[in-house]
């Protein structure tokens, strides 16, 4: 889904303009023609759409000024852009100081209009990312801060809050890469310990020589190599949270020795000769079956039910596909900023194939297929091309076009979308009633698709195709295209190949 932009301003003549100035960055726009319409809007039940606003200093019913007055307050992070007819700088100093974003003086270029707004959102949502990190430092992070609007996380999210109003033990279950950590985060977050040391223990990746120490710490001179006192986590947690991820993994005999720190809520550090008094809020994960695991005795009985007081389970994605388009949102919007980048959306068709594929990596592998796609992509919005392993998995097959609209007749009855436009397109294989399609029909498609793509350029669309000029030239001819590319730009069709003639395209007029 694009970015929403307000356009505020008085005279319909500029909210025209500006509306068609913003449309063709790839943006969607709502209008407001006075002040006190627009907070009704930011204010109302559609306020959460609006990304930025672009907002008129003179008009009749409230100046931009108030209107800025009256935003802050309540929106504090929504950018403004403010324009005027009367620009100067005492005017451009007093839109600051009340709390706009940018200036600009009309009649303004679409392209300064269009920086304007990529700047201001890329600087909010770096902005929102570094607020994101600074929570997550300080142990802050709370479940407002996370990015699911499915019914099943919301689950999730109430039985989050209701463990973090007492020090009751948790077990998140669920599939690696499901957002096991975070939701242990935001329990702390929003438990009496929030801002207290959150401390990572990551059971399968300690050393086994290493468990015991690094747990509860040893004194110095302990065994070979303890040079120095080591606290351990538990002791770094102490009043605090600590998250034993991947608990399934430890061995056996430590288990017994975790048991025996939860319940006495102690630990014995290697070399000492007393145990430690330790406060600490103990919140475990696993991607396995514990309960199967303690029948088949390995993992501790005991251990089990201590730890599992209160389950939580993180559904997979794929069995909340409701949270995959915001999520493919939030990560567009973060790696186009850090890449400066102008995406700024998913087009339907990439949408829809992101919502039926299994995510067999979850949000973490969504995270990386978005980051990858907005790395590669030159385009405002991600399409089907952009996701080439996700295409291939599914059996769709993709190529990239230059908007391919209406259909037009092509040898064997069969039709194909005429020249031209940008989008992605994928090539069908079957005809209408399930049978694969002729060989000539496909390959017909695929040059059409290649001279839009290429500008009409024909050496280029030769080269790109692996054929010779006069070959393609033939192949033109062979399935009639000469009509389509008649109605082409002759500059274009001409420019390094030659007379227009030797291309086989009828001569305008």
């Amino acid at each position: 889904m694009a970015q929403t932009i307000l356009v505020v301003d008085d005279d319909p003549v500029q909210r025209r303009l500006l509306e068609a100035a913003i449309t063709r960055s790839g943006m969607n726009v709502v209008t407001a023609p006075g002040g006190q319409p627009a907070l009704d809007l930011i204010n109302g039940p559609r306020g959460e759409q609006i990304t930025l606003m672009m907002l008129d200093l003179v008009m009749p019913d409230m100046g931009g000024l108030d209107v800025l007055a009256k935003l802050r307050p309540t929106n504090p992070d929504l950018p403004v852009i403010v324009l005027t007819a009367k620009g100067g700088i005492d005017s451009a100093v007093e839109a600051m100081r009340a709390g706009a974003n940018d200036f600009l003086v009309k009649p303004a270029s679409p392209e300064r209009i269009a920086v304007s707004i990529r700047n201001q959102l890329k600087i909010g949502t770096l902005s929102g990312e570094v607020k994101q990190l600074k929570k997550k430092a300080d142990n802050k992070l709370t479940f407002d801060d996370l990015v699911a609007t499915s019914q099943e996380m919301k689950q999730v999210f109430r039985l989050g809050t209701r463990a973090a109003q007492s020090d009751i033990p948790v077990l998140i279950e669920g599939e690696s890469g499901a957002g096991k950590e975070l939701i242990a985060r935001a329990i702390q977050g929003s438990s009496a310990r929030s801002g207290k040391p959150f401390v990572t223990v990551n059971c399968g990746a300690i050393p086994e020589n290493l468990i015991e120490s690094i747990l509860f710490g040893h004194e110095k001179g302990s065994f070979t190599g303890a040079s120095d006192k080591h606290l351990g986590k538990f002791q770094e947690a102490d009043g605090g949270t600590l998250f034993l991820d991947e608990i399934g993994e430890l061995r056996l005999d430590m288990q017994v020795k975790l048991l025996r720190a939860l319940q006495e809520g102690e630990v014995d550090p290697v070399g000492s000769k007393r145990p430690v008094k330790v406060d600490v809020r103990i919140v475990a994960a696993t991607n396995r079956d514990l309960g199967q695991m303690a029948r088949d005795n390995t993992f501790r009985e005991d251990l089990y039910y201590r730890l599992n007081v209160f389950p939580v389970m993180v559904p997979a994605l794929r069995d909340r596909t409701g949270d995959i388009a915001p999520l493919a949102r939030h990560f567009i919007e973060r790696f186009s900023a850090e890449e400066n980048k102008a995406v700024s959306g998913l087009t339907t068709q990439a949408s829809q194939l992101l919502e039926k594929f299994n995510w067999p990596g979850n949000v973490r592998q969504l995270e990386n297929t978005i980051f990858r796609a907005v790395v590669l992509c030159d385009g405002q919005l991600l399409d089907v091309c952009d996701f080439p392993q996700i295409a291939a998995a599914m059996g769709v097959d993709t190529v990239v076009r230059q908007n391919l609209a209406p259909s037009a007749p092509v040898a064997g009855g069969h039709t194909a979308p005429a020249l031209p436009a940008t989008s992605a397109y994928a090539l069908n294989a079957t005809d209408g009633s399930g049978h694969i399609r002729k060989f000539e029909d496909m390959e017909s498609e695929i040059i059409r698709m290649s001279i839009a793509r290429y500008d009409g350029h024909m050496s280029e669309v030769a080269r790109r195709l692996g054929i010779g000029r006069s070959t393609l030239y033939r192949k033109l001819k062979e399935f009639g295209l000469e009509a389509d590319l008649a109605n082409e730009p002759m500059a274009k069709l001409a420019e390094d190949d030659g007379p227009i003639e030797e291309v086989g395209v009828r001569k305008a007029g």
